[in-house]
């Protein structure tokens, strides 16, 4: 059985239908391409208590891996940051540096970005969340770095052997 994925595109223009939500197809098609089963992305305004709300009822659901696009900026509306850091039980740095460090390749924007990973802890489940870009360029770069990561993350959160599953090499 794939684990359960879940995306939600944080966004005031795409919630009003003023904006064609770009970056949460792109990340829901990379998670089906890797075998998670996961619904098109929940679109929402830029409201930490929704998003807040959105993100723990996608991991009551049985969600192993929430990916939040949009709002990491820094701009006064981009609050997924805010929203998802009360949420974590801890965070895993190094992958939201990968993913800036892979976006500035590209361009020097990406280190506007405030995104989080971590590991939410609920009903003795532990799930992996992280706030991507909400450009489709910073969701396909948030993708490459988490593609090789994202299953081994889930096994490892459960448990499993630090040896049963190696990332492909590059």
């Amino acid at each position: 059985m794939p684990y359960r994925a879940a995306v939600i595109t944080c966004s005031d223009r795409a919630a009003a239908d003023l904006y064609e939500d770009r970056s949460g197809p792109v990340l829901r098609d990379g998670l089906a391409d890797l075998g998670f089963d996961v619904a098109a992305p929940t679109i929402l305004p830029d409201d930490a208590e929704r998003i807040a709300t959105a993100i723990l009822d996608a991991v009551a659901a049985g969600a192993r891996v929430v990916l939040t696009t949009g709002g990491t900026g820094v701009s006064p509306r981009d609050v997924t940051v805010e929203a998802t850091r009360p949420l974590l039980s801890y965070e895993v740095p190094g992958i939201a540096e990968a993913v800036r460090a892979t976006g500035a390749v590209k361009t020097p924007l990406s280190s506007l970005s405030r995104g989080l990973a971590g590991v939410i802890e609920h009903e003795g489940t532990r799930s992996f969340v992280f706030n991507a870009p909400g450009s489709r360029g910073g969701a396909r770069d948030a993708l490459a770095v988490l593609a090789p990561l994202l299953v081994h993350i889930v096994e490892q959160l459960d448990g499993a052997d630090h040896d049963l599953h190696r990332p492909p090499s590059a």
